[in-house]
């Protein structure tokens, strides 16, 4: 099982005791903010794309949309997501579940500055009942991301 796989992955971290599990869904920004009882915009949403053949996941504040002008500026290509069954396959953690952490070897990780603005996150944990609590600082650390990117609108207004 995925959470497993993540809780496994964080061990080297010491912060394996850190994922949270309810009992409850949080599949959603909206269901994993009730869950946690913290804004939907704490939430670290993780989407899952195909760039040029390749696995790409981005991790973006809850309540930012990918914003295609800028997506396309920065990837080259249309923004299209993963089918679900796609996702599992090629991150290895099912829809509702992903995150950037213990993934597949051949995905790339970027983060996107909508998450910039918190001290702290929450993003899942491989399941659709998982979450864990990390600074920014720790989201870079835990996730092995490749870069920053600006790929998002509708999160600027509620700073």
């Amino acid at each position: 099982m995925a959470i497993e796989k993540v809780k496994e992955y964080f061990k080297k971290y010491g912060i394996e005791d850190k994922v949270r599990e309810f009992e409850v869904s949080s599949a959603t920004v909206e269901l994993a903010a009730e869950a946690l009882d913290c804004e939907p915009c704490r939430i670290a949403k993780t989407l899952s794309f195909m760039v040029n053949e390749q696995p790409v996941l981005i991790v973006t504040a809850g309540d930012a949309k990918i914003d295609n002008p800028k997506y396309k500026a920065q990837f080259g290509t249309k923004a299209k997501m993963l089918l679900p069954s796609e996702a599992e396959e090629m991150i290895g953690h099912a829809v509702g579940g992903v995150c950037p952490f213990a993934v597949n070897e051949n995905v790339v990780i970027y983060l996107d500055e909508s998450l910039k603005r918190f001290k702290t996150v929450f993003p899942a944990c491989g399941s659709s009942n998982s979450a864990i609590e990390l600074t920014i600082d720790e989201l870079e650390e835990y996730s092995r991301f490749t870069a920053w990117v600006d790929v998002c609108k509708g999160w600027s207004e509620n700073l």
